[in-house]
């Protein structure tokens, strides 16, 4: 696989939102969609040259030197989970452009433009095997969102385009205060013969990883609270959760679905890629107040959701329970909660994501989003309802469909994570977490059962009600052949995913697994027999995903 290719799906969308600047706004849509769709089929040849036998080792890996004498490199490269990601990211590119047909009718240019830029920055995170390209793709990716909140959300968008600004942008300039403290490391803390890289002002993520891990325990431990706080906010994790429910509910429908199918799982992504592997010892010390931090963004958002009369903002505060399993499946640092929280962030990124787009196809018709005006659509909009419930149950994590699968196997991994780990009892008692923790997750899957269900009777079933002047818009009652094509292929994929998750499954588990040996063979005194009792093989020496 050339790196050529992924620079390509940075390339593509890039290049189509300059065109998009350039051409009459009549063809601003239909250039777009054509970018979003010629990146998918760049995604599907790279798709076919990726390596599936070795999809652990970082592949398609290159790129060029921007500035040697301080180490600037802007390179590329992937492994299977950042490819799974960028999958995503393709996917919700053409769907959230037909997405907008009917919504969007004002500035359209600079709407599908910044669509498109949004889609490049995105893709050049996952891509990113360097400090430099990964830090300004992930910056940058407020930029478009600010201005399409800013611009084409609803009547409070300029309150919640800025709030969002600043807690991520906040956020992110601590994150970047603490990688530069592991670059700074290793080139003046480590010889150079500590391993390749050491001992050299150097950006690139692999020398940085091993660099994170020879640190002191305190020195991990205040990288992890600078990284923490910058990813957290991106999650959102509690208590930096407060500016995503405004910003969702404000934002227009591809914003939203943009923001909860790829922007949110920045944060989760970069907890994996770079706070499990730069700072495994630390992570281990601090896993219990992580885990306690994501259990009560799961219970405490979901509580919330129960009082909610806005749709929208109901599904944004579940958001925030629900990527609360992500992060506990992250911190359990086992196979199970390493595979369910990468399946779970493509998990939530469809099932939320469709529920946005339904939500959006509502307000577009009556032009409310508040259950209190709005009842018993499925007699008037069956093929809608019939979406509705179908997501609705994908999120609350009905056996068969995508939610279950992952929302399952975090649990199982927080739960086979015994607790009492500490530094003192290093491989006397192995893990982070424990039953306690699954537990008291648990009951977050039955709040989210609550106040979905609730919903779904309130809107979809019942006495029709509509509210006053209602349909004033020039779409009919019930779904265009257009909303159903949008939808269906996400509905596929829950439903694929839900019943045979192994192929994906089966992808994810040597990156995991490899992710899991890193962080227990870094602990303090770990030896191989502490390593095998987590079910991972003897101690490697190379960062996860820089193999061959």
């Amino acid at each position: 696989m050339s790196p050529i290719a992924l620079l390509s799906l940075m390339f593509v969308p890039a290049a189509s939102a300059v065109a998009v600047a350039a051409a009459p706004a009549k063809l601003a849509r239909h250039i777009a969609l054509v970018g979003t769709l010629f990146a998918i089929v760049v995604g599907l040849v790279a798709l076919g040259d990726y390596d599936w036998s070795r999809p652990g080792a970082m592949q398609a890996s290159g790129g060029f030197e921007w500035l040697p004498e301080l180490g600037l490199r802007l390179s590329v490269g992937i492994d299977s989970i950042a490819l799974l990601l960028i999958g995503l990211t393709l996917l919700l590119g053409p769907i959230c452009v037909v997405a907008s047909r009917t919504a969007i009718t004002e500035r359209v240019k600079t709407y599908y433009a910044w669509l498109l830029v949004l889609q490049a920055a995105m893709t050049g995170v996952f891509a990113a095997r360097d400090l430099v390209l990964f830090y300004i793709c992930f910056e940058f990716t407020l930029i478009p969102m600010f201005i399409l909140i800013s611009l084409y959300g609803s009547t409070n968008r300029k309150h919640a385009a800025t709030k969002f600004f600043l807690y991520t942008f906040t956020g992110s300039i601590i994150a970047l205060a603490g990688l530069l403290y592991v670059v700074w490391f290793n080139a003046t803390k480590l010889l150079p013969t500590a391993f390749a890289g050491a001992g050299t002002w150097t950006l690139d993520i692999g020398v940085l990883t091993h660099a994170g891990a020879s640190m002191s325990l305190s020195e991990q431990s205040w990288v992890l609270a600078a990284m923490m706080l910058g990813f957290g906010v991106k999650v959102p994790l509690f208590p930096v959760h407060t500016w995503l429910p405004l910003a969702h509910t404000e934002a227009p429908t591809a914003g939203s679905v943009i923001l909860a199918g790829v922007l949110l799982k920045l944060g989760t992504y970069g907890i994996y890629r770079f706070v499990l592997p730069m700072t495994p010892a630390a992570l281990v010390e601090h896993a219990h107040l992580i885990a306690v931090l994501a259990i009560i963004g799961i219970i405490y958002a979901g509580l919330i959701c129960w009082v909610q009369r806005d749709v929208k903002k109901l599904v944004a505060y579940s958001s925030v329970s629900h990527l609360g399993f992500c992060v506990l499946g992250l911190v359990a640092v086992n196979g199970p909660g390493l595979s369910g929280s990468v399946l779970y962030m493509i998990n939530h990124g469809l099932s939320t994501g469709a529920l946005f787009l339904l939500i959006g196809m509502v307000y577009e018709r009556y032009h409310t989003r508040d259950m209190d005006e709005l009842g018993g659509l499925a007699s008037k909009m069956p093929i809608w309802s019939t979406f509705m419930v179908f997501f609705v149950m994908a999120s609350v994590g009905l056996p068969g469909l995508n939610g279950f699968v992952s929302e399952f196997l975090c649990l199982l991994g927080a739960f086979q994570s015994p607790s009492g780990l500490g530094r003192e009892g290093l491989g006397a008692t192995p893990g982070t977490l424990g039953p306690w923790f699954a537990g008291f997750a648990g009951t977050g899957m039955i709040v989210a059962a609550i106040y979905l269900l609730y919903m779904t009777g309130r809107v979809v079933f019942g006495q029709l009600k509509e509210p006053r002047g209602h349909h004033a818009g020039p779409l009919p009652t019930d779904l265009t052949v257009r909303e159903i094509a949008v939808l269906s292929p996400i509905a596929v994929l829950c439903v694929l995913l839900g019943l045979y998750p192994k192929p994906v499954l089966d992808v994810v588990a040597e990156p995991v697994a490899a992710q899991a040996q890193w962080v227990w063979d870094h602990q303090p005194g770990a030896t191989p027999a502490h390593a095998e009792s987590h079910g991972v093989a003897a101690p490697n020496d190379e960062p996860p995903g820089e193999g061959e």
